[in-house]
């Protein structure tokens, strides 16, 4: 249950440090250079609301990670571990056999002193 509560608050921090960044106005780089698009996107004046907002998202997004990752199922988690170990042998097994000298059909070489009415026969 906290899992799937710091998993649903991770997503809306995301969405928020998302649109914190399309608002702030580019000091420099590449995207100042382009300034048409301030006018088309309505970018304002950077506040400091927006960078300490824009601070405070990122360190809430580590922090909730930390925290759903510390609230997994241990069980699960196990479950999960070793079904991936199964599939991980099966695959080695492919890549080995897929790795594997393909046999050539052999030939069989005629006598030297056979005709070759003699070898259909």
């Amino acid at each position: 249950m906290l899992y799937t509560i710091c998993i649903a608050l991770i997503l809306v921090a995301s969405v928020l440090v998302i649109l914190a960044v399309l608002v702030q106005n580019p000091k420099s780089g590449m995207a100042a250079n382009f300034g048409a698009s301030n006018q088309v996107m309505g970018v304002r004046e950077t506040s400091d609301f927006l960078e300490k907002f824009t601070w405070t998202m990122a360190i809430a997004i580590v922090v909730l990670s930390l925290a759903a990752t510390l609230a997994m199922d241990r069980g699960r988690v196990a479950t999960s571990n070793s079904e991936i170990s199964k599939d991980v042998k099966a695959l080695q097994e492919r890549v080995i056999d897929a790795e594997a000298p393909a046999t050539m059909p052999q030939a069989e070489i005629p006598a030297a002193g056979q005709t070759e009415q003699e070898q259909a026969e």
